[in-house]
């Protein structure tokens, strides 16, 4: 799910909690990078020195503030025959500034035109004009970035630079349905923090104490997290998570569910996005768990203060989980110890497809994880998200997508002769999973207990 700022310690959508909204804008460091060029770009440059004109722009942005969610002391409920209890416990747990060269040629009617350089020399990745630089700094990307793009880069696109995709009635009992299974097992509590530490705190507390309830009771849901991946930041929530029955195996297994407005079994590239998503959370989840938190490149990244003085709400909250924090820094501390006490995720993950109307099971899906296709999925979405190449279309036997596609009209790839293909008997305008929403993406303004 897309992201904008409502912080709630359990993930909960912002279209959920619009009295938590909140608008937080990142500030923009004016670094100007240093770039290598060779020898013959150079030459061409000093030519056109002589004519050259150069512009600058620079841009600030604000922060603004956020709220929480904590994990219950409510008993869960009856455990599945999957799950067992713990007895385990936790006590402390750039904007450029760009010159642009040009060289003249005469016009018929006399006059001068001046071509950009950047039209002579050999084309360039611009990281800082990126899709990711653009729209996610400060922020990170999600995993609903990753599979919205693996579904089709091209409605991804047209959805960033139209402000984004429209939310159907699917959509929002899809949301529900996320929201009813989260509070089966947690209780949420309203905060009020007042800076984005804060916010970017509640995320690790909010990780702190689904662990924590993971531990005990060998379930969480909604669990959000956070790992630097591929040279990025990436951010997700995880659906659900089990500790197995079996001494045997200690690997939690991560789930997702899914709804459908039809009782029909999804298509492959539905499944095949939904593994995806599932994947993304293993490959972040083992990250983070094997690898020390790089928190310096972390405060760096998005410009925060490690020494900034959390919100009272969330200083009290921590103390009566057992663990005191007074600073982000101690609460990022707190998380990467958590971090240090759990286990690789279990290789075989679990997706669930269920029936709007009724909360039936359709059908579930278990796979096994695989590193290689992941990996090649992930750097192939990163060419497109940090501007190494423009947008693909849908591949042509996936083209009755576009016939969902709010942004059809505005694509070029869009064919209004396309003619049903068989599969398209399990695809309904209205299924959430075509649009490729998923709960959890944002973090609201409560705490789980």
């Amino acid at each position: 799910m897309d992201e904008t700022s409502s912080e709630e310690l359990s993930a909960i959508n912002d279209n959920n909690h619009n009295n938590n909204l909140i608008n937080i804008i990142n500030n923009n460091n004016n670094n100007i990078p240093i770039e290598i060029i060779s020898d013959e770009e150079m030459a061409l440059i000093e030519a056109a020195f002589a004519l050259a004109s150069s512009s600058s722009t620079r841009s600030l942005s604000l922060s603004s503030a956020a709220a929480i969610r904590s994990s219950s002391p409510s008993p869960p409920p009856p455990p599945s025959t999957l799950l067992h209890t713990n007895t385990l416990s936790i006590k402390s747990i750039t904007l450029l500034a760009k010159r642009r060269l040009s060289t003249g040629t005469s016009s018929s009617n006399g006059k001068v035109n001046h071509p950009d350089i950047e039209d002579l020399l050999p084309k360039k990745t611009k990281l800082h004009d990126s899709f990711l630089h653009r729209y996610r700094k400060g922020r990170g990307l999600s995993v609903t970035d990753l599979t919205g793009a693996e579904w089709c880069e091209k409605q991804m696109e047209l959805s960033l630079s139209h402000g984004g995709r429209r939310t159907t009635k699917a959509m929002r009992a899809g949301i529900a349905r996320h929201v009813e299974l989260e509070e089966e097992v947690m209780k949420r509590v309203k905060v009020k923090i007042a800076t984005k530490e804060d916010r970017w705190a509640l995320k690790f507390l909010n990780f702190i104490h689904g662990v924590n309830q993971l531990l005990f009771t060998g379930l969480t849901r909604e669990l959000p997290i956070i790992a630097y991946v591929e040279n990025i930041w990436m951010v997700g929530v995880i659906d659900e998570i089990q500790t197995p029955l079996t001494k045997e195996h200690h690997n939690p297994i991560l789930i997702d569910t899914k709804t459908r407005t039809r009782a029909t079994l999804p298509s492959e590239p539905q499944r095949r996005n939904g593994r995806l998503q599932l994947m993304s959370y293993k490959y972040m989840w083992d990250n983070t768990i094997a690898n020390d938190f790089p928190s310096g490149k972390f405060f760096t990244s998005f410009s925060l203060n490690p020494h900034q003085t959390l919100s009272e709400d969330l200083q009290e909250i921590g103390a009566g989980s057992d663990f005191h924090v007074s600073t982000l820094d101690d609460m990022v501390r707190c998380f990467a110890n958590t971090c240090k006490m759990l286990a690789h995720a279990h290789n075989q993950l679990l997706l669930r497809y269920e029936y709007q109307a009724d909360k039936s099971l359709l059908v579930e899906d278990k796979f096994e994880y695989d590193y290689e296709w992941l990996k090649n999925q992930i750097r192939s979405s990163l060419e497109f998200w940090q501007g190494q190449r423009e947008a693909n279309y849908a591949p042509e036997d996936e083209r009755w997508k576009c016939r969902f596609c709010q942004f059809a009209a505005d694509c070029p790839g869009y064919a209004e002769s396309m003619t049903p293909k068989a599969e398209d008997s399990n695809i309904k305008q209205d299924d959430d999973d075509v649009t490729c929403i998923t709960q959890g993406e944002d973090i609201s303004s409560q705490i789980s207990r």
